[in-house]
């Protein structure tokens, strides 16, 4: 089994910043890509950012410059560090996973943490 656990969602003022967390637990040989996605309210989910295992990033043109994102492979931990909120990055937040076991490769996703930025 492999869980992933996010926190460190919340109610934040405009210009405010959060971090959240994500880590990854269970029968885990190896991590390759990491990443975060929103979904907002009738929205399609869509990719906030990413990270190799090697500490390559993207991000979405509409973050960059904003938010970071970083891992800790030791900890089976990604991270997304966001500054300068805007109400319009109000949504459900997701991390995901490219998580290796032994015999089997599969995508794996967070339960979700809201984010909310108020006007």
């Amino acid at each position: 089994q492999v869980q992933l656990v996010e926190s460190g969602g919340g109610l934040v003022q405009f210009g405010g910043s959060l971090r959240l967390s994500c880590a990854a637990s269970g029968s885990i040989f190896s991590i390759n890509d990491m990443g975060w996605y929103c979904q907002a309210p009738g929205k399609q989910r869509e990719l906030v950012a990413s990270i190799t295992r090697g500490g390559d990033t993207s991000y979405a043109d509409s973050v960059k410059g904003r938010f970071t994102i970083s891992r800790d492979n030791a900890k089976n931990t990604v991270y997304l560090q966001m500054n300068s909120l805007k109400p319009e990055d109000t949504a459900v937040y997701y991390c995901n996973a490219d998580i290796r076991r032994v015999g089997s490769r599969d995508v794996y996703w967070g339960q979700g943490t809201q984010v909310t930025v108020s006007s």
